[in-house]
């Protein structure tokens, strides 16, 4: 009977166990939703203030991508860099928000999508251009614990 009893203790224990876990890994699951969004904030936030080439080197991962235009892949921070220090994006301003933020299950890939903004000033005329669209963004969760796009 004592065995019968610590039997049915230790599987209310285990089942006590699993199912708070499983609690903890959806709650887990928004905050890992709500690390993206504050990157996702503070990148734009660092496009203001640092520039759009620096900023999207510091949130690129180091083996990112780009994609620009329909055929035009920018690959890597040094190419990502190259790129954004063009003439046409030091004047340039971007804006944008996610409407969306996902997670992967075990919480190292995340992805967001919404509306941006472009204005790039025409150097020739000094008009200005505005873009606008949709983004997709692939987010990979980093040793340190950031978050930084591997897909832009």
């Amino acid at each position: 009977m004592k065995r019968l009893n610590f039997i049915l203790l230790y599987s209310l224990i285990v089942f006590i166990f699993i199912s708070c876990n499983s609690i903890n890994t959806k709650k887990s699951k928004t905050a890992l939703k709500d690390e993206i969004a504050v990157t996702e904030k503070s990148f734009e936030t660092a496009v203001k203030k640092n520039g759009i080439a620096d900023a999207f080197v510091a949130f690129a991962d180091d083996n990112a991508v780009i994609i620009r235009g329909n055929d035009s892949l920018i690959k890597g921070k040094e190419g990502i860099k190259s790129f954004y220090q063009q003439s046409r994006y030091i004047n340039a301003s971007v804006s944008w928000k996610p409407d969306f933020i996902d997670v992967s299950d075990d919480g190292k890939l995340g992805y967001t999508y919404g509306k941006y903004e472009w204005i790039i000033i025409d150097s020739l005329s000094n008009k200005a251009n505005i873009y606008k669209g949709i983004f997709h963004t692939v987010w990979k969760k980093q040793s340190d614990g950031s978050w930084k796009y591997v897909w832009d």
